[in-house]
């Protein structure tokens, strides 16, 4: 079976025909972590191919007021973005806690929803990972898993995803936009990403054959009083040890509306959706935001080196929030 990168092409037609001619094959995901994952020897695919020409790097308000964002728009320019800023500031906030400003301008919005673990096993040639070899095990388990999940583990992977922008598109409700000979398909950012289950080197609901072409926003008045919060080990150039991604809306002192997720914490952008719902139609206090965070960390399950993320994510919640009700959203 040969393994493929994606393809240089200049235009999607031409790139999806081309993916699809190869029975059998196996299309990884691009970004500058397919760079990374080759060095490491952790790919080794037999082509690498560059889809930088497609026309896939323009960001597009749509009739009903949401954002059309092309696959190729780098980090930086969409952080930059004058209607990213105003209308989804939870989003820009995102992207520029990412990386550093030089790995920001490379990367792009499609590598960045196809980024994958950071997990320090998965790595190593010489762990045991199921990710990586599946049923050879899972070392971070119980080894060093300070880094790992909380929330949505299962027995054979712990791995968290290492996306800030992906967190953002969860609370937000952003659609993943892909496109194979076979048509268009659309996909909620939600579900785009897979739990580890049995088969954590499952990891996305993309097939084979398709290309991701776009990431929509839907519009939302909700989102320009949102903010997203990044705990982490130093200040920059560091992944998250728990981030929130959050929108509140008050009205006479009660929540009318919420979008509440969660990084660091599993292996997919955690929608809280347990959250939300104990929030919605609650006083907008102090004590209603530790109460959700209560519920929606209930199911959390620490491991010997990252127990401290159970708390830590409660009070990271509690924070966002406090600070929407206090000083509103900021770009």
């Amino acid at each position: 079976m040969r393994t493929f990168a994606y393809l240089s092409a200049d235009d999607v037609a031409t790139a999806v025909r081309a993916i699809s001619t190869e029975p059998g094959a196996k299309f990884l995901g691009g970004g500058t972590n397919l760079v990374d994952l080759m060095r490491e020897g952790v790919e080794h695919p037999d082509t690498v191919i560059d889809i930088t020409r497609l026309p896939l790097a323009g960001v597009e308000e749509l009739p009903d007021g949401g954002l059309r964002i092309g696959a190729l728009v780098r980090n930086s320019d969409l952080a930059g973005h004058r209607l990213v800023r105003s209308r989804y500031p939870v989003l820009a906030q995102a992207l520029l806690t990412g990386a550093s400003a030089q790995l920001r301008n490379m990367a792009t919005v499609g590598g960045n929803v196809l980024q994958r673990t950071r997990c320090a096993y998965f790595y190593d040639g010489a762990a045991a990972c199921n990710k990586r070899e599946p049923g050879a095990g899972c070392d971070a388990i119980g080894g060093f898993n300070r880094n790992h999940a909380i929330l949505g583990t299962s027995e054979d992977c712990i791995a968290t995803h290492p996306s800030d922008m992906c967190v953002a598109l969860a609370a937000l409700d952003a659609v993943v936009e892909v496109e194979s000979v076979r048509g268009t398909r659309r996909i909620p950012l939600v579900d785009f990403h897979r739990l580890p289950g049995a088969t954590p080197q499952v990891e996305t609901a993309l097939e084979p054959d398709e290309l991701i072409t776009a990431v929509e926003l839907p519009p939302s008045a909700l989102a320009a009083t949102s903010r997203y919060r990044k705990v982490r080990d130093r200040a920059s150039y560091a992944f998250a040890l728990v981030s929130v991604a959050a929108a509140l809306e008050v009205a006479d002192g009660t929540v009318t509306g919420v979008r509440l997720a969660l990084g660091g914490v599993a292996a997919k952008p955690w929608r809280a959706y347990e959250a939300e719902r104990v929030l919605l139609g609650a006083p907008a206090t102090e004590e209603t935001f530790r109460l959700a965070a209560e519920a929606e960390l209930a199911p959390a399950v620490g491991r010997s080196g990252n127990e401290f993320k159970i708390e830590l994510a409660k009070r990271a919640i509690v924070a966002t929030l406090r600070q929407l009700l206090t000083e509103g959203g900021a770009a």
